[in-house]
């Protein structure tokens, strides 16, 4: 019996990738788009209506069509801001 291949389609940072596998974990995910997204910013899942998820590196995450995918700074320095 031939195995069944199911193609997602995901985006990570705007980017669209389509994914043939049905789970991928936080460093897969990282390494999707180019540049790579480095360790010195955080992953996070898009979840509509609710708080987005922060993905670690070794964290599998089931694929569906339609998931977004984010990153952003993994630390705010203390004192940078605009309000000092």
């Amino acid at each position: 019996m031939a195995e069944h291949h199911t193609k997602f389609n995901i985006q990570v940072d705007r980017q669209h990738f389509q994914v043939e596998a049905s789970s991928l974990t936080g460093s897969q995910i990282r390494a999707l788009p180019s540049p790579h997204i480095g360790t010195d910013r955080d992953l996070f899942q898009v979840v509509p209506g609710g708080t987005d998820l922060k993905i670690t590196d070794s964290q599998a995450v089931a694929l569906q069509d339609g998931l977004r995918f984010f990153s952003a700074p993994a630390h705010i320095t203390p004192g940078s801001s605009c309000w000092s």
